[in-house]
C-alpha cells in the first residue's frame, strides 16, 4: 500500500462467478496486500467488487483475478443504476445429471457386490470428474494461494475418501456438493431479482414530441431534459418530469409506497416507474433516465447492500477463524487417537474428512447478506429508503424519536388567519413589506404570508442584502431601510417586545397559531398569524410508536404554546419550542443519553440534529437529491406511519439474523457431535450443509413478504 488514498481512484468490477464468501475470501487474500491497492469493498449479492487503487494498479488487479479463475468486467459508476443486479445464473444441468446417475450406480453396484470392484471405481471416477471438475480446479487454485476455502477442503475430503477406499461415498459427496452450490446460487438469484424488479418498473421507451411536432416512441435513455413526453391511461411513466398539460390520477406506490393514487395537475411532479391510472397528460422531463428518482433509489439500495451491517461484520470475522481452526482439529483427529491410543488409522482419517466437510462456513456467512438485502428491498417497496444494513439493524434499538413540527407532523402548508396593524402604519404598505421579505423565504409560514398578500393583488418590493436568520426569521433592506420578519424570539432579541404584544401573542399561540412579526429598526409594525393542520397519519404514527415502546419528542423553532397545542393533538410525550438549530442538536444529545435516538426532519434547520441522531429520517424525499443522498433513512412521501413500519422491519430482520446464525451453527454442532460418536458420514455432512444453506437463505427471503 505504497500510495496515499488521495492519489487513488475507485473502480467497480463485475465478477460473474463470485457467489459465495468462499470466492470473496480467495480474492481478498490475493489483492489485500497488492501494491497500489488501498481498499476492497465486496458486494456478493450484486457480484461486484469496488477497488480503491493507484492509477497504474488496475491491470495488475485484473491479472490477479484472472490467475484465480475470475473474469472481471470494469463497470462505469454511471452505469450502476442501469444494471442493478446481475443476470440469473445459467446452469448446464447435463454434467450434474450424469454425475448424479453414475454416483447412484456406484452405490448400487457396491451394495450388490458387497464391496469395491473395477465397476464401482470407474463409476465413482466418472461421477467425481463430471460433477466436481470445477470444484477440483477451484480447490487447486485456493491451495496454490494458501487459502483453505470450501473448494480446497472439499477437494481434500473427496481425494482422501478415494485414498481410503470409500469410492461410492466420495462420488456422492461430490455430487451433493455440486448440487448444493447450484441450489444456493439459484436461491441468491431471488434476492438479486428483488433489486432487478425495481429497475423493471420504468418502461424502456417513452412517447416523445419531435421537432416537427410529431410523436415517436424512443428509448428512455436517449430522452433529454426538457423533452415533452405524452402518457396514456394505464401506462407506466418512463422519466421524472413536471405536468404541463392535462391531469390524471397516478399510482406512486412503486416510488413512495403510498397506498392511494394521487391527483396530478399542471405543475405537479411525476416520477419514473409510477403508473398513470386514468387521464392522459403531457409532461416536461426534469431528469435523465440515469438520474431519475427511481434510479437514485436503486443506486442507494445497491450502495446499502455493499455496507456491512454489525452482525455481518461479526459473522465474517467469525468465519475467518472458524475454518482454519476446524482444519487444525481435523489434523489432530487424524494423528492423535492412532498415535496415542492405537486407534484405527482409517476410522479416524474418515472422521477427519467428515470434519472438513462440516467446516464449510457458507451457510453461516451467506445468511446475513441475504437477510439484509431482503430487508432493504422490502423497505424500498414500501417507500422507505434505508442507506445501509447498519441502520436496518439499529432501528430496533430506538428509544426516542425526535420530530420537527412543520412539514413533518403537520402538512407544512399553513394559511394566514390573522393580520393586525401596530402604530400608524398603512395596511397595504405593511403587507407589501411583509410579502417582499416572505417571498424570498422557503419557510412554510413565510410562504403563507406571501400567498395571502398575492391573492389580494399585493406585489412585493425589491430586497437587498437579504439574510435568513435560522430559527428566528429573515431580514433585508427595502428602499435602503432595514426590515425584519420573524418570530417571538427575534422580537425579544431585538428588545421590541411590549406587554400588549406579549398578551396578544399569547392568545394567538394558545390557539395553536404561529405568529410572525414585521419589524423595522425602532418598532413592531404588524403581526401575521398562520395556522397549520395536523396530518391524520401523524396521530396514527405516534400511537404506533408508543405501542412499540418508543418515546416521542417535538423539537420546533415555533413558539411553545403552538407546539404544545399541536403535540396535544397527536399525543407526543415531550415538547420543546423556540429552538435554534443548535438547540435541536442539544436536545437530541439529551435524549441520546437514554439510548438510541432518531430524528425526523425535512429542513436545513434540522441538519445538525439529523447528523447527530443515531438514525436520521428525511421526510418527503421523492424527487429530492439531497435527502436521498444524505439521510440515513429517506421516507419517499410525507407519511410518518412509515417509521413504525421501519422499526417493525428492523426487528423482524434482527430476529431472522439470529435465527439464521443459530440454525447454521446448531446444525454444525450436531454433526460435530455425531462425527465423534461415529454416527456421521461424509454424504450426510454435505447434505446437512446444503440443507443449512437452503434454510438460512429461505428464511432470509421471508423478509421480502413483509
Amino acid at each position: 500500500m505504497s500510495q496515499h488514498d488521495s492519489d487513488h481512484q475507485s473502480t467497480v468490477l463485475a465478477i460473474s462467478k463470485m457467489d459465495c464468501p468462499t470466492e470473496e475470501g480467495l480474492i481478498r487474500a490475493k489483492l489485500v496486500e497488492m501494491t497500489g491497492v488501498s481498499a476492497l469493498d465486496f458486494n456478493l449479492v450484486q457480484r461486484t467488487l469496488r477497488v480503491s487503487h493507484a492509477p497504474d494498479a488496475l491491470p495488475r488487479v485484473l491479472a490477479a483475478l484472472k490467475s484465480l479463475g475470475f473474469d472481471a468486467e470494469v463497470r462505469e459508476a454511471a452505469t450502476l443504476t442501469s444494471h442493478p443486479a446481475p443476470e440469473p445464473s445459467r446452469t448446464n444441468w447435463w454434467p450434474l445429471a450424469v454425475s448424479g446417475v453414475t454416483a447412484a450406480l456406484a452405490e448400487l453396484v457396491y451394495w450388490l457386490y458387497g464391496g469395491n470392484n473395477w465397476a464401482v471405481v470407474a463409476l465413482a471416477l466418472v461421477a467425481i470428474f463430471t460433477g466436481g471438475l470445477s470444484t477440483y480446479k477451484k480447490g487447486w487454485i485456493a491451495l496454490r494461494n494458501r487459502n483453505l476455502n470450501m473448494n480446497a477442503l472439499m477437494s481434500i475430503a473427496v481425494t482422501g475418501a478415494m485414498l481410503i477406499g470409500h469410492w461410492p461415498e466420495a462420488a456422492m459427496v461430490m455430487v451433493l456438493f455440486a448440487l448444493a452450490e447450484v441450489i444456493e446460487a439459484k436461491s441468491l438469484d431471488r434476492a438479486r431479482n428483488a433489486i432487478r424488479g425495481l429497475l423493471n418498473l420504468a418502461p424502456q421507451k417513452a412517447t416523445v414530441q419531435q421537432t416537427d411536432g410529431s410523436w415517436a416512441d424512443i428509448e428512455a435513455t436517449a430522452v433529454t431534459i426538457s423533452s415533452r413526453v405524452r402518457v396514456k391511461p394505464g401506462e407506466r411513466i418512463a422519466l421524472d418530469g413536471k405536468v404541463i398539460h392535462g391531469h390524471s390520477t397516478i399510482n406512486q406506490a412503486p416510488i413512495t409506497g403510498e397506498s392511494l393514487p394521487v391527483e396530478k395537475i399542471e405543475g405537479d411532479p411525476v416520477f419514473a416507474g409510477s403508473i398513470n391510472e386514468s387521464g392522459s397528460f403531457e409532461y416536461l422531463v426534469t431528469a435523465a433516465a440515469h438520474d431519475s428518482t427511481l434510479a437514485r433509489i436503486i443506486h442507494a439500495v445497491e450502495a446499502a447492500q455493499g455496507s456491512r451491517a454489525p452482525t455481518q461484520r461479526f459473522v465474517d470475522q467469525f468465519a475467518r477463524w472458524y475454518t482454519p481452526i476446524v482444519f487444525v482439529v481435523a489434523l489432530v483427529v487424524v494423528f492423535l487417537p492412532p498415535l496415542l491410543f492405537s486407534a484405527s488409522w482409517l476410522a479416524w482419517i474418515y472422521k477427519a474428512l467428515v470434519l472438513l466437510v462440516i467446516a464449510c462456513p457458507c451457510a453461516l456467512v451467506i445468511s446475513t447478506p441475504v437477510s439484509i438485502v431482503s430487508g432493504l428491498a422490502a423497505a424500498a417497496r414500501h417507500g422507505i429508503l434505508i442507506k445501509g444494513g447498519v441502520y436496518l439493524e439499529e432501528g430496533r434499538k430506538l428509544k426516542w424519536l425526535a420530530l420537527d413540527k412543520t412539514g413533518t407532523i403537520t402538512h407544512g402548508k399553513p394559511i394566514q388567519t390573522d393580520f393586525e396593524l401596530y402604530g400608524s402604519m398603512d395596511v397595504a404598505l405593511s403587507r407589501r413589506l411583509a410579502v417582499s421579505l416572505a417571498g424570498r423565504s422557503d419557510h412554510p409560514v413565510s410562504q403563507a404570508v406571501a400567498k395571502a398578500a398575492e391573492i389580494d393583488g399585493l406585489i412585493g418590493e425589491s430586497v437587498q442584502e437579504f439574510e435568513a436568520l435560522p430559527g428566528r426569521g429573515v431580514r433585508g433592506l427595502i428602499e435602503g431601510k432595514a426590515y425584519s420578519l420573524g418570530n417571538h424570539r427575534l422580537v425579544e432579541e431585538l428588545g421590541l417586545c411590549s406587554k400588549k404584544l406579549e398578551a396578544r401573542l399569547d392568545v394567538l399561540e394558545r390557539q395553536g397559531k404561529t405568529v410572525v412579526v414585521l419589524i423595522d429598526d425602532q418598532q413592531v409594525m404588524a403581526l401575521f398569524a398562520v395556522a397549520d393542520t395536523v396530518k391524520d397519519s401523524s396521530r396514527n404514527a405516534i400511537a404506533d410508536l408508543h405501542q412499540l415502546g418508543i418515546k416521542t419528542a417535538m423539537l420546533t423553532g415555533d413558539n411553545p404554546h403552538t407546539a404544545e397545542a399541536i403535540a396535544e393533538q397527536v399525543g407526543i410525550d415531550q415538547v420543546r419550542g423556540n429552538l435554534l438549530p443548535e438547540d435541536k442538536l442539544r436536545a437530541v444529545e439529551f435524549f441520546g443519553a437514554e439510548g438510541a435516538v432518531g430524528m425526523v426532519g425535512d429542513g436545513i434547520n434540522d441538519a445538525p440534529a439529523l447528523a447527530r441522531a443515531d438514525i436520521g429520517f428525511a421526510m418527503g424525499a421523492a424527487g429530492t437529491d439531497t435527502a436521498i443522498e444524505t439521510a440515513d433513512v429517506a421516507l419517499m412521501d410525507d407519511d410518518l406511519r412509515k417509521i413504525p413500519t421501519f422499526v417493525r422491519l428492523s426487528r423482524a430482520t434482527a430476529r431472522i439474523l439470529m435465527q439464521n446464525i443459530a440454525l447454521a451453527l446448531g446444525i454444525k454442532a450436531v454433526f460435530l457431535v455425531l462425527t465423534f460418536a461415529g454416527q456421521a458420514t461424509m454424504w450426510m455432512a454435505v447434505f446437512a450443509d446444503m440443507g443449512a444453506s437452503l434454510l438460512v437463505v429461505g428464511n432470509g427471503l421471508r423478509l421480502l413478504r413483509k
